[in-house]
């Protein structure tokens, strides 16, 4: 991606910031165009969720997305290259609101991954994604020159890995997943050696196979027996129709029943009579695929093939390693977490609660998904603003 990757890293000039003027428009519109279906949705899908107040959930998450766009604005207009200067303060505070949530959190379905605020359950689990994106790109930019010892990978994967041991105790393993995800991704694009990720697929493996088969045959448990249950599910979901498999068969139904034009707000009974489980938080495409059919789980899935171009786009067009690598932070957290609902919806992955980015309901994903898009934009705009300042001189001279 770079033809000197350690000379983009040791460079301390910090190009010119373009404000509002570097927005990826592109970008902007679909993210905003994903809120505004999120919206829609909510509208048709949660009427009677509420009784006498059919627009509780609809009001609320146009308020986030309002706010949201704001925060994601503030951000496009910050100069990233300096929250590499924080990277251990911006660590610490992550690892911080997670430990709160075993002292102060909600409990709510068995997880205690909320914290209670005037407004909205703050869930710092999903503000750590972003952190751990902003704090990991500095280590690993602060250490490009060593990328190939294994006591830097060790030490990559141990930061990422403490705050998804801490999440996925709440539990929330969606989430944890998707702290090693971004971890991951973030290494590859930096260089680390072929040989050592591929040693770290092996560890992934062998955690898996102990945590699912070896652990619970000897008595020791990893996991929660619904968390096992949710993760087998997807395999043989006929095998207990009415217990784990109950939500992918119920999803898989409300998808298939939308076919091509979808069955509207009254025809669509898995979502209206509530056969259909959490519809306005991890199975809300499983409402779009029936109220709306084949046509809007298209428009979905095309507005999010839209975000992540552009998050590519500004991936490889970013002017120095550490925007290059927030920016791959971000686009795996968005990549992963669209793949894994989606897929969970219509049974080729295993249900693990992640929400659908700006689709699911609620205040702390929303906000979490358009700051990190505002990353995106002040990436791009660096950029925007780097190769105008280079045209100018070039025109002077």
């Amino acid at each position: 991606m770079y033809a000197s990757p350690v000379k983009q890293a040791g460079s301390d000039v910090r190009p010119p910031r373009a404000g509002l003027a570097g927005l990826d428009l592109v970008l902007l519109a679909a993210a905003l165009g994903l809120v505004a279906v999120s919206v829609y949705t909510l509208t048709m899908a949660t009427q009677d969720d509420v009784p006498g107040s059919p627009l509780y959930y609809v009001v609320r998450q146009a308020i986030y997305g309002v706010v949201g766009v704001g925060l994601m604005l503030a951000v496009a207009r910050l100069d990233i290259s300096r929250l590499r200067e924080h990277q251990r303060v911006i660590y610490v505070t992550m690892v911080g609101l997670i430990a709160l949530v075993f002292v102060f959190g909600v409990a709510a379905r068995g997880s205690k991954r909320w914290i209670e605020l005037p407004f909205f359950r703050f869930q710092p689990s999903e503000l750590g994604k972003v952190l751990l994106i902003v704090a990991l790109s500095a280590f690993v930019v602060d250490r490009v020159r060593r990328l190939g010892d294994r006591e830097v990978t060790g030490r990559i994967v141990l930061l990422a890995l403490f705050p998804a041991v801490l999440v996925v105790a709440q539990p929330d393993l969606g989430s944890g997943l998707v702290y090693l995800a971004i971890a991951v991704v973030i290494m590859f694009v930096a260089g680390t050696k072929w040989t050592h990720l591929a040693s770290l697929a092996g560890l992934a493996t062998a955690s898996v196979v102990i945590a699912l088969l070896i652990a619970p045959a000897v008595g020791v448990e990893v996991l929660k027996p619904y968390q096992v249950d949710r993760l087998t599910a997807f395999v043989n979901p006929t095998e207990d129709p009415q217990k784990q498999g109950y939500q992918l068969r119920q999803s898989i139904t409300a998808i298939g029943a939308g076919q091509k034009l979808g069955r509207g707000t009254e025809g669509a009974t898995q979502t209206r009579l509530d056969f259909l489980p959490e519809h306005h938080t991890d199975f809300v495409f499983s409402v779009v695929g029936e109220q709306f059919g084949f046509l809007g789980a298209a428009l979905v899935l095309s507005l999010y093939a839209l975000l992540l171009w552009r998050a590519l786009r500004i991936l490889t067009s970013a002017k120095n390693l550490y925007g290059t690598l927030v920016a791959s932070g971000v686009t795996a957290m968005l990549m992963f977490q669209v793949f894994v609902n989606v897929g969970m919806t219509i049974g080729i992955m295993p249900i693990t609660g992640v929400p659908l980015p700006l689709m699911s309901y609620g205040g702390s994903s929303v906000f979490v998904t358009l700051l990190a898009i505002g990353l995106l934009q002040s990436v791009n705009a660096q950029a925007r603003a780097t190769e105008l300042a280079k045209a100018r001189e070039l025109a002077a001279a």
